[in-house]
């Protein structure tokens, strides 16, 4: 039986996590943000749920991803690919690696 690789907390999807993770701090890096920045620019009141989420610890909400793009400036679709890649990571390659493979 398929088990979804985020919604257990196997070693596969905490490493997910934790790339998503070192990605989303090196964005937030580039534009010179500090976690508390981030948090205000997307509206959390906790700064600390961005250090969750780059610790792989956490991870962002789906309803989030346009907010966390525009305050990371970045293109939505491409923010929501990447953070697909590593939450989601079978659906990213049905969609977007599999027809590269059938040529």
């Amino acid at each position: 039986m398929y088990s979804h690789p985020q919604q257990g907390a196997g070693a596969e999807a905490l490493k997910l996590r934790q790339e998503a993770g070192h990605w989303l701090k090196a964005a937030r890096e580039a534009q010179g943000l500090s976690q508390r920045e981030l948090a205000r620019r997307i509206h959390l009141d906790y700064y600390t749920f961005i250090s969750q989420v780059e610790s792989g610890r956490g991870r962002v909400p789906p309803d989030r991803y346009a907010a966390w793009a525009e305050a990371l400036n970045m293109d939505v679709v491409d923010f929501v690919k990447t953070m697909m890649s590593f939450y989601d990571p079978v659906t990213y390659g049905l969609l977007f690696e599999s027809k590269s493979a059938k040529g």
